[in-house]
């Protein structure tokens, strides 16, 4: 997803922006957080129960109550009896076709990422953001400042976890901003470029709120991690 001059733009990004400051800035970009196995057959779920009886209520209702009624004046018990069960069959395999028709095309995956609901994809991407910055936090003491730049190059998402000290300290601008340097750089095909201007902003905010106290410990690696 990156190429050795992007990682080392990064690397040197971050070396640079906590030259300044106490905190640590710490960069993951995932290829895609999930496989989204339930959305092909959710979608096909939808499609299997609506469309049949919306096709019911479009019309073939009324062609099958003919049929029964034109099958009464007969007096044939069997035959009103042969044709509920023939509509019972047909709805019952169109259904079935339905299913398995729509799960198959969603599962495509250029189809499966269009027809993932954005909340769904914004939710996993939180979910393992919030995991890897938890996980880098046992390396640090609850008093170090330090902030997680997540992004999902697929999923076109990225979430900023911070610090509690620093949330309070700085407000939502900033984080707003390097959020939407990072998806502004994912759009443009160009990732490195927007981690880049999201350090450089994260940067500078910690900076202003918690300078530096000497020289930087580095807990963190500087490396962006690619999943």
């Amino acid at each position: 997803m990156l190429t050795r001059a992007d990682h080392a733009r990064i690397a040197d990004a971050i070396t640079e922006a906590e030259s300044k400051t106490s905190g640590e800035i710490f960069c993951v970009l995932a290829h895609e957080v999930s496989r989204y196995r339930e959305v092909p057959l959710g979608w096909a779920a939808i499609v299997a129960l609506a469309v049949p009886p919306l096709l019911v209520l479009a019309g073939l209702r009324r062609l099958a109550l003919a049929d029964i009624f034109s099958s009464w004046t007969d007096d044939s018990l069997g035959m009103v009896e042969d044709l509920i069960l023939r509509a019972l069959s047909t709805y019952s395999l169109l259904q079935a076709g339905l299913f398995l028709i729509v799960a198959l095309v969603v599962a495509l995956p250029m189809v499966r990422r269009v027809m993932t609901p954005r909340f769904l994809k914004r939710h996993r991407v939180r979910q393992l953001a919030r995991h890897h910055f938890a996980a880098a936090g046992m390396r640090l003491s609850h008093a170090e400042p330090h902030i997680l730049i997540y992004a999902s190059l697929k999923d076109r998402q990225v979430e900023l976890v911070a610090h509690d000290a620093i949330h309070k300290a700085v407000g939502d601008g900033p984080w707003n901003a390097a959020v939407e340097a990072v998806t502004d750089g994912m759009k443009a095909g160009k990732p490195a470029n927007g981690f880049v201007r999201a350090i450089e902003i994260c940067g500078a905010a910690l900076a202003a709120h918690f300078p530096s106290d000497g020289p930087p410990e580095n807990r963190l690696s500087n490396e962006i991690v690619e999943v």
